[in-house]
């Protein structure tokens, strides 16, 4: 998919999430911090969490990767599928397109795709995660995150 055409997708997905409205939950912004292993490199970023159903997210996120030159990042348009566990934990798997952004020496987009899982907890208005994610681009790279998601209404 050119980066074009992702850019509309990755728009048409934000514009109908943020007009379906909340079904059992509400809206989360918040930061993580990870490590893509492949790289060898440090993240950090933010995820927003737009609820579409009871179990359905729509998931936009953005991370920064911590690059000896120039600077790169990633832009996730993703769909969260929380799996019932009966306890104030979930788990959640997910997946969507992915956009890998490289400025300065090597700049240039490459669009791709990536799959989720993870383990959240649900109990207040601050909810922990622990993520796994696995992005397809040229190759494969793994990178794993923790992050807070903050309730915002």
């Amino acid at each position: 998919m050119k980066p074009m055409m992702a850019t509309f997708v990755l728009t048409g997905l934000l514009c109908a999430g943020a007009t379906i409205p909340a079904a059992a939950q509400r809206s989360h912004i918040g930061p993580h911090v990870g490590y893509n292993f492949d790289l060898d490199r440090a993240l950090v970023g933010a995820q927003l969490l737009l609820p579409i159903g009871r179990t359905v997210e729509l998931y936009p996120s953005i991370d920064y990767y911590f690059v000896d030159q120039g600077s790169l990042f990633g832009l996730s348009g993703d769909l969260k599928f929380r799996l019932p566990t009966g306890g104030p934990s979930v788990l959640y798997v997910g997946g969507g397109i992915n956009v890998l952004q490289a400025g300065g020496g090597a700049s240039g987009s490459d669009t791709g795709w990536d799959l989720l899982f993870g383990l959240e907890s649900r109990r207040g208005v601050t909810h922990p995660y622990v993520e796994g994610r696995v992005l397809n681009h040229d190759g494969s790279a793994f990178q794993l995150a923790a992050g807070l998601n903050l309730t915002l209404f």
